[in-house]
């Protein structure tokens, strides 16, 4: 497809419109972060790094962080485990009905994060409580896995499809068994993808706040929800503006290293 100049300088200006729509308020928030003004007057006046000590020595913040860290590594290992086990049962086998299972798997990312977090709570009250289970940091992995299967299921599958089964059906006339053709053939294959995925579902559930806010039990408070907790309470602006830093920061991480991953799998190199 050719385009004229004209239209290559519109579409490279409307891409840079639309970047600093999405990015400009991202670097706000880290420069005030630095900013010694309490009500963060613009320009800064002055720049100062005691927001970031301060927020450090919050052990309310230290604990969020923490519980965010325990829910979004719970919620990863449930994703990894169900979503390569269905992915596999998807991609390598037959069966009625298997239209259905991608699909049901895949729909929970596709629903308002507040109609999952209700029908959770609903869940957990009506069925899971009477068994002596309450709401607590486990209902908030387990509401955190209903979505993050889905990312490590499209990965796993992507890699599947990929793949064929052309050098399991070689291992397994050269006389490997399941096992083994599993953990020398199709393990490493796979390796980038399943890290990959679990990168992704990781920073998926570190952020995530509706569905927390439904499923967390009295006294489970992960990051994003202290922030917004202490989002208007003036006092604790600066750090929130800290923390929010540091929340830009983690969710850039593991998407830059999953990006890089995807594209050096796909380019064939690993």
């Amino acid at each position: 497809m050719t385009l004229s100049r004209g239209a290559r300088w519109l579409l490279r200006g409307a891409m840079a419109l639309g970047l600093a729509f999405i990015y400009v308020p991202l670097a706000i928030v880290l420069t005030n972060s630095f900013n010694a003004d309490r009500t963060f007057a613009w320009p800064p006046p002055r720049w100062t790094t005691d927001w970031w000590v301060r927020a450090w020595e919050n052990a309310g913040a230290r604990e969020a962080l923490w519980t965010s860290v325990r829910a979004g590594i719970g919620a990863t290992a449930v994703a990894l485990l169900l979503g390569t086990l269905v992915a596999f049962a998807v991609q390598r086998y037959r069966f009625f009905g298997r239209d259905a299972v991608s699909l049901l798997v895949v729909l929970p990312i596709a629903l308002p994060g507040i109609v999952t977090g209700i029908a959770l709570d609903t869940a957990f009250r009506s069925v899971i409580e009477p068994l002596g289970v309450g709401k607590g940091l486990f209902s908030v992995i387990v509401g955190h896995a209903t979505f993050c299967v889905v990312v490590v299921y499209n990965n796993v599958l992507a890699r599947l499809r990929r793949l064929g089964g052309n050098l399991e059906e070689a291992s397994a006339d050269l006389g490997a068994d399941t096992l083994q053709t599993f953990r020398y053939v199709t393990f490493p294959l796979l390796r980038s993808a399943l890290f990959a995925g679990g990168l992704l579902a990781f920073a998926l559930s570190f952020d995530e706040i509706i569905v927390t806010t439904f499923t967390a039990g009295p006294g489970v408070q992960t990051l994003p929800i202290w922030i917004f907790n202490n989002l208007f309470r003036p006092n604790q602006a600066p750090v929130i503006n800290v923390v929010a830093a540091v929340l830009i920061v983690l969710s850039i991480v593991p998407i830059y290293l999953a990006q890089r991953l995807s594209d050096t799998a796909a380019g064939g190199r690993l």
